[in-house]
């Protein structure tokens, strides 16, 4: 089981609320068996429209392992595609004004943590990565805050856009419970175990 703490790393801000999952991975890309080279689609639209200019194209931002969102990220669709997408283009951490809740327990699953900050620090944030792209961003799910450059925000482990603060999500981030197949693996003695005493139970 792996404890995740502390994501530390370049930011990309991606602006807009309501970004819903079909903008995050258009749904014909869903087709595919494995999420095996969904990083390359995230955003694929939008980054079309954009002719170059959207921040996951711009050169500023390659490398960025944190991403900067505002209102109801990951709304729409319960695909968990998007998150397998942004993780798989180089995401490790997402920070923005609040969640879709069923794309915050994608997230959850896939060991990608989600924090919320006010809008007002988002913005602040968004605004100096704009400014500043090799700003070092942190995001300390042990001490709760969010750290870009010299700005240090109060975060909490998530909230959904019903204003849910899930802090269950943060312990299971702190110790390293968010992986439900780890912990099946980690505990398989036990579950074999279990699985003698019950009679019609085949192991």
């Amino acid at each position: 089981m792996s404890q995740i703490t502390k994501i530390s790393g370049q930011a990309v801000p991606v602006i807009g609320n309501d970004i819903d999952t079909d903008r995050i991975i258009p749904a014909r890309f869903l087709r595919c068996v494995t999420f095996d080279g969904l990083g390359t689609q995230a955003f694929a639209d939008d980054r079309a429209q954009a002719t170059g200019q959207h921040p996951f194209d711009l050169p500023q931002y390659q490398g960025a392992n944190i991403l900067v969102v505002n209102g109801n990220f990951g709304c729409g669709s319960s695909r968990e595609h998007a998150p397998q997408s942004l993780a798989r283009w180089g995401i490790k951490a997402i920070v923005g004004e609040s969640f879709a809740e069923i794309f915050f327990g994608n997230c959850i699953a896939i060991g990608l943590p989600c924090v919320t900050v006010s809008p007002e620090m988002v913005q602040q944030i968004q605004s100096k990565l704009q400014s500043n792209p090799d700003t070092t961003m942190v995001v300390n799910l042990a001490n709760k805050t969010v750290t870009c450059g010299d700005l240090v925000v109060d975060a909490i482990a998530s909230a959904t856009t019903e204003g849910l603060a899930d802090e269950g999500a943060r312990q299971m981030f702190l110790q390293g419970t968010w992986d439900n197949c780890g912990q099946l693996i980690h505990n398989l003695s036990a579950i074999k175990a279990t699985a003698a005493k019950i009679p019609y139970v085949t192991w």
